[in-house]
C-alpha cells in the first residue's frame, strides 16, 4: 500500500510517499480502507520533533490521527463492527495514523460515520468535533440560556463550538480576523468581535458563563478576557503552551483541555451531523501523496478551515 511516512524528524522535506506492507489487525483490531485523514497542528509538530516528549512515536511514522473509511477486515474478538462498515475515528497521538491506505484501529475507538456526506468529508469531524464538545459540555458545563465567549473561533474546532453552544441554547459571542468572520457568522455567533481592531474586553458588555480560548493569546490579555467570567464561571484553554487562568477569590475555574478519543461521544456527533444541525466544513482536499508538499505550504501558511487528506482510489 501507499502511506506517507518520515524517517527522521525534521521539517516538511522528512515526508517521504511510499510503499508499506499492508497491516495485519490484531486482537480487538480492526483494518480501516481509508477514504481520508486530515490535516491536524500537531502533525506537523510531532514530525519536528518538537513534541517527543508527549507524543514518543517509533519512527519511521505515519501521521493523520483522524480517520474515516470502510472497514476491511477484522482481528480476533471484534463484534462491535462488521466488515464493509462506514467508521470514523481518533486515532492514538503516537501509533501510524491514517495518512495511508490502511490503518489499524482498535474496534472500540471507532463510530459510525454519518451518511449524509461524502465519507472523506468525515474525516474534519473526530478530533476537532471532539475538542469543541468536550471544552464545552465536560469541562465547560455550558447549559441553555448561558453567554460563552469564545476566542480565536475562526478555525475548524471554533466552528463545532459555535454549532454546539448554538443548538445548546447559549448566546455565542466570537472573536475573529476578517479573513474569517463570515465563516464564525454562518456557523451561527450572536455576536462577532474583529479581534485584530477592537478591544475584545470593551467590546463584551456583559459577564459570560464561559470563556473557551481556542489559539495563542499574550497571557496578560487572557487574564483580562478571563475577568470578564462571572463569578462561578468557568474558563476553558485548548492551548497545551499556557495554563488556563482562575480566580479563586471569585469561583472562577480554569481547566486546561487535552481532548480525547470518546466513541460515544463521536458517535453524537455524527448523529447531529446526519439530523442537519451540525455542518461539517471542508475548506480544501489534498491528495496523499501531495501531502508532504502541504506541511511544506502550511509551515509558511497557516491553513484555513479544516483540510482533508484523500487516500488513493481502490
Amino acid at each position: 500500500m501507499k502511506a506517507v511516512r518520515f524517517h527522521e524528524y525534521g521539517d516538511a522535506g522528512v515526508l517521504r510517499y511510499e510503499d508499506v506492507a499492508v497491516p495485519v489487525p490484531g486482537a480487538g483490531q480492526v483494518r480501516i480502507r481509508v477514504a481520508a485523514t486530515s490535516f491536524n497542528s500537531v502533525d506537523a509538530g510531532i514530525r519536528g520533533g518538537g513534541l517527543q516528549g508527549p507524543f514518543p512515536v517509533a519512527l519511521p511514522h505515519t501521521p493523520g490521527i483522524d480517520v474515516a473509511g470502510t472497514v476491511d477486515a477484522l482481528g480476533e474478538g471484534v463484534d462491535t463492527v462488521s466488515v464493509g462498515d462506514a467508521v470514523i475515528g481518533f486515532l492514538p497521538m503516537i501509533g501510524d495514523g491514517a495518512a495511508a491506505e490502511y490503518v489499524l484501529a482498535a474496534a472500540d475507538i471507532l463510530a459510525p460515520a454519518p451518511s449524509s456526506v461524502p465519507l472523506a468529508d468525515a474525516a474534519a469531524l473526530p478530533v476537532v468535533g471532539l475538542t469543541a464538545w468536550q471544552a464545552l459540555f465536560e469541562l465547560g458545563g455550558l447549559t441553555s440560556g448561558q453567554r460563552v465567549l469564545i476566542t480565536g473561533a475562526g478555525g475548524a474546532v471554533g466552528g463545532y463550538a459555535i454549532q454546539l453552544a448554538k443548538n445548546a441554547g447559549a448566546h455565542v459571542i466570537a472573536t475573529a480576523s476578517p479573513r474569517s468572520a463570515e465563516r464564525v457568522r454562518a456557523a451561527g455567533a450572536d455576536e462577532v468581535i474583529d479581534h485584530t481592531t477592537t478591544d475584545v474586553v470593551g467590546a463584551v458588555t456583559e459577564p459570560v458563563d464561559l470563556l473557551l480560548n481556542l489559539a495563542p493569546i499574550d497571557p496578560s490579555q487572557f487574564a483580562d478576557q478571563a475577568a470578564l467570567v462571572r463569578d462561578g464561571g468557568v474558563v476553558v484553554n485548548t492551548t497545551v503552551w499556557m495554563q488556563a487562568p482562575s480566580d479563586e477569590a471569585r469561583n472562577v475555574r480554569g481547566v486546561d483541555l487535552f481532548v480525547r478519543s470518546d466513541a460515544s461521544q463521536l458517535a453524537a456527533l455524527a448523529a447531529a451531523v446526519d439530523r442537519g444541525e451540525l455542518r461539517i466544513d471542508v475548506s480544501r482536499r489534498v491528495r496523499l501523496e501531495d501531502l508532504p508538499a502541504f506541511h511544506a505550504e502550511v509551515a509558511a501558511r497557516p491553513a484555513s478551515g479544516k483540510v482533508v487528506i484523500l487516500a488513493p482510489a481502490v
